[in-house]
């Protein structure tokens, strides 16, 4: 079947990798994509959230499949958008309609649902332009750190973990009255800080059945040892070692049933992937955020590890039959470092040409922020190239990657590397 991919990232490029090993794809297309799908399928030169352009590539390419990366398509409606035209609703659309993406779309939705579940996440309370005063009031009440984040989408960097109050006050002033986070930041959930330790777990669903991907651990902060401003993801480790069997399966019973359940009892038929980012405490699992996506560069290590075919895993979920999924893993460990520009996620420089990725034999390189420019790969985003390796260990895979990072080569590259010490 010829097959649609949506997205431009690391994880979009790990997913076209994973499609191509299946003798299901006949032909695959990216859009937008970047430089390094365009090495292995056809990009198409159109916003993922242009769902004109979608529409008219699926009918003149005889798409069967569109597989949606990012959550901006899925929460501005296009699986939505299909289901509505003719035309277009023979083609399967991997991914959560409009109303099911909210989990993302919407911080304030997505707690309200968490408490109607009964899903153990932090206590918060929900404020805007029109009640303020009383957010300013919660605030000076609140106990230290205080975890502000901005209800919208926000590119991975609307949520602010603040050490003083003032610090908290001026944060949420800048969000509710200036605009901070534009539109994303018109309603803001004020939480509770959970101390613990943070990990993701991944669900692929059909709304009723479900089946797990393995656990990730992503490390968010650009600094080593987890300091600096948050960016869209350093890197990564899969599996995490702390989340054996028994915490997997109070995830599965207190986090992932109540939520399947009770989005069907609301009427809300979720169907696609899960991202369930939580914090362990005292070994119990506590819901930081859904995401109606995988994630990235969760995505980078989860999938390598996948021995399934992937394109069988996509038909499971459109046709209903997630639950008849066996679903195998590979027993070593993969650890992915994430190339960023120099600058990021603060103001950094594209264009800058990038060499020495061709020259990696031992680990895998998913590219992220790239783009061909005449004969030459050059950086088109803050973060650059993903590396991700396996080993025995954390250890041994962490170290490839690190190897092979070494090897590429642009002005002002920057990586951490210290990713995965903390679990060894």
């Amino acid at each position: 079947m010829n097959i649609l991919l949506l997205g431009s990232g690391g994880r979009e490029h790990t997913f076209a990798w994973k499609i191509l090993q299946s003798n299901l794809c006949t032909t695959l297309f990216v859009a937008p994509g970047n430089a390094g799908t365009a090495a292995i399928a056809t990009n198409l030169n159109f916003s993922d959230t242009d769902f004109v352009s979608i529409r008219n590539a699926c009918l003149n390419y005889a798409i069967q499949m569109v597989v949606v990366g990012a959550e901006n398509p899925l929460v501005n409606g296009i699986v939505d958008f299909f289901a509505q035209d003719s035309s277009l609703q023979h083609i399967a659309v991997i991914g959560p309609n409009k109303e099911a993406a909210q989990l993302e779309g919407s911080k304030d939705f997505s707690k309200k649902i968490m408490l109607e579940c009964g899903i153990p996440t932090a206590t918060y309370a929900t404020f805007t332009k029109e009640n303020f005063e009383n957010g300013i009031a919660y605030i000076e009440n609140h106990s230290l750190p205080i975890v502000l984040k901005a209800d919208g989408l926000a590119a991975g960097k609307g949520v602010l973990i603040c050490t003083s109050h003032d610090e908290a006050l001026n944060e949420f002033t800048e969000m509710l009255q200036h605009q901070k986070f534009g539109d994303a930041g018109t309603t803001v959930v004020v939480e509770e800080f959970l101390d613990g330790i943070e990990l993701s777990v991944f669900v692929v669903t059909d709304g009723i059945n479900y089946k797990l991907l393995p656990s990730a651990k992503d490390y968010k902060r650009i600094g080593e040892k987890d300091t600096g401003l948050n960016t869209g993801g350093m890197g990564a480790i899969s599996p995490v070692p702390f989340a054996n069997e028994a915490f997997i399966k109070k995830v599965e019973s207190r986090v992932v049933v109540p939520l399947l359940d009770g989005l069907q009892k609301n009427g809300i038929n979720y169907k696609g992937f899960l991202f369930v980012g939580l914090m362990m405490m005292h070994d119990d699992p506590f819901v930081i955020e859904f995401n109606c996506r995988m994630g990235d560069p969760e995505t980078e290590v989860v999938l390598p590890r996948l021995k399934n075919d992937i394109v069988t895993v996509f038909q499971a979920i459109a046709n209903n039959t997630v639950g008849e999924l066996n679903l195998e893993f590979d027993a070593d460990t993969a650890a992915t470092v994430f190339l960023v520009s120099g600058g990021y996620p603060g103001d950094f420089e594209k264009g800058l040409v990038i060499t020495g990725y061709n020259d990696i034999k031992e680990s895998l390189v998913f590219h992220a922020g790239t783009k061909a420019n005449n004969d030459s790969v050059v950086t088109n985003g803050g973060r650059v190239m993903a590396i991700t390796s396996f080993g025995k260990n954390i250890n041994e895979a962490v170290l490839k990657s690190l190897d092979a990072a070494k090897k590429i080569n642009y002005v002002g590259k920057y990586y951490r590397t210290d990713i995965g010490l903390d679990l060894m």
